[in-house]
């Protein structure tokens, strides 16, 4: 009975080989770009949380020195990170692997008008000073994955 069960198997021909072929092409085709897609957003998604952290620093070192907004309306990286308000960011997300320029980078401060509402805008640039990832006009709370630029 063994001896028949083996007799009638067979491999795989050509035909069914390259249609398995054909298929992991096309399943390779698809998930290629969905996955490139998602790369370049958790790089989006990293330069938003370094920006959130930067005016996090802000708002430390106003409570903690008790600033007037109407005279001091930015900090730089640097002067964050000289005060002990920032942790060094070691480098910025992406293909690059140059940390942010903390003399250029740095969080605007807005005091707006009849209240005590204030923004904070940041401006993220890379250490060649060439490359802006992020330089809004928006509050660092409102910023979307289309308010950062990538390499």
């Amino acid at each position: 009975m063994m001896k028949r069960f083996l007799k009638n198997e067979r491999g795989l021909t050509l035909i069914e080989l390259l249609a398995v072929i054909v298929i992991l092409g096309i399943i390779a085709a698809i998930a290629i770009p969905a996955i490139g897609a998602i790369i370049d957003n958790s790089k989006k998604d990293a330069h938003i949380a370094n920006a959130k952290q930067l005016a996090n620093a802000a708002r430390m070192a106003i409570s903690a020195e008790g600033f007037d907004t109407t005279v001091k309306t930015s900090f730089t990286m640097q002067e964050l990170y000289d005060k002990g308000y920032l942790d060094k960011i070691p480098k910025s997300p992406g293909k690059k692997s140059n940390a942010y320029d903390p003399n250029k980078s740095e969080v605007l401060i807005e005091k707006k008008t009849g209240g005590e509402n204030i923004t904070y805008k940041v401006k993220l640039v890379d250490s060649d000073g060439s490359f802006v990832y992020i330089d809004s006009n928006k509050d660092v709370e409102d910023l979307t994955r289309s308010d950062v630029n990538l390499e």
